[in-house]
């Protein structure tokens, strides 16, 4: 029985939810039933030489952001005649894919949704563009795979086809994110912090749909009750050169006891060493940090945005977005529990992506949406 030939589009291979999934997807997926390939619209990034190294061919078209002229398209056309099933991710990639997807063939194109907030201050006009063009295009896609329930529903009021919709939510490595014993003290020694005072640990690139201000203001109000508390602050651009997020905690008066860790390579190891995941998103499709965090037994207190209140389950603490002052009671509240009562809270969240979110059963459902008929 021949392999069904699988390319999958996306813009770019950096660090981000999308970037991340296809990967565990590539290296989790059945490779004696598909042959992989990627395109990147842009350059190969982190993920790049990782999924080369799966023996994954992948593809640079080296196109600047926002820009796609007919030498793109005859490339990527030329790359994808052969194959059964076009996979995109992303709006950009979406559009692409549909651009390059042949006509004459049964060629499938599976476009994939993961954004989960399209209001107007919160996102780029060229973004919203799109997306408006993609929903008027998403009824002529073979299938749309939206990461959250969230997202799905949002983007159904925002005109897209349903009909041809389904959700399948990250999938989380066990094997990789589980609870690493004497991670805090590891983490304490690096980074000269004082022994055994509680950690709470936020992770997420300098984005607007993050909320650094919501965070760092939560942050300042945690602080004025429990100053002993320490916050790890980790991500891309998250660092010393950031001067807004430098200016951030310098209003918020809290400098001292947060540390900034840029772009982290031992994440497992930051998410054992915490207390508590802090995730203060005002948009998000399917927040992979929060299930890695309860991989590794970190409860998790989130804002109510895409899925995130869906992953904790009842694990976890929710409460409204761009509120510090909720966000800082919960964590307050939850560092006055018992170490026994933090304790079973994260084992239940691992217990639970165990049963919902391993990655394995995730890629079985992407699998699904592989057969041709």
């Amino acid at each position: 029985m021949s392999k069904l030939k699988i390319i999958h589009i996306i813009v770019g291979l950096n660090v981000g939810g999308a970037e991340t999934m296809l990967f565990k997807l590539l290296k989790n997926a059945d490779h004696t039933k598909y042959d992989f390939e990627v395109i990147s619209m842009m350059d190969e990034g982190v993920f790049g030489p990782k999924i080369r190294e799966l023996g994954i061919p992948v593809h640079t078209l080296g196109m600047k952001r926002g820009i796609i002229n007919p030498f793109f398209i005859k490339r990527a056309r030329s790359l994808v005649k052969d194959a059964q099933i076009i996979q995109t991710w992303m709006y950009h990639a979406d559009f692409f894919g549909f651009l390059i997807k042949n006509r004459s063939t049964k060629q499938k194109l599976i476009w994939g949704i993961r954004h989960s907030n399209l209001e107007k201050n919160m996102n780029k006009s060229l973004v919203l563009k799109i997306a408006k063009l993609n929903a008027l295009l998403s009824k002529k896609v073979d299938s749309i795979i939206s990461c959250s329930i969230n997202a799905a529903d949002i983007h159904a009021k925002f005109g897209y086809s349903t009909s041809n919709m389904i959700t399948i939510p990250n999938g989380f490595e066990l094997d990789t994110f589980y609870k690493l014993p004497n991670a805090k003290s590891l983490i304490e020694k690096e980074i000269k912090l004082p022994k055994n005072k509680p950690l709470i640990v936020h992770v997420g690139r300098w984005n607007v749909q993050k909320d650094y201000p919501n965070l760092i203001k939560a942050i300042h109000l945690i602080q004025l009750k429990r100053p002993d508390v320490n916050f790890l602050l980790c991500g891309v651009n998250i660092d010393e050169n950031n001067k807004e997020l430098i200016e951030l905690l310098k209003q918020n008066k809290v400098e001292e006891n947060v540390f900034l860790l840029g772009k982290r390579e031992d994440i497992p190891k930051i998410l054992s060493a915490a207390d508590i995941l802090i995730s203060s998103s005002s948009g998000e499709g399917f927040s992979n940090v929060i299930g890695e965090a309860m991989s590794c037994e970190t409860p998790c207190i989130v804002t109510d945005v895409g899925d995130s209140a869906f992953i904790v389950g009842p694990y976890g603490v929710v409460v409204p977005p761009r509120n510090a002052e909720m966000l800082a009671h919960a964590t307050n509240e939850f560092l006055n529990k018992t170490e026994e009562e933090k304790k079973l809270l994260g084992k239940q969240a691992r217990k639970r992506v165990i049963e919902e979110f391993e990655v394995k059963k995730i890629v079985s459902k992407f699998e699904e949406q592989y057969k041709i008929k």
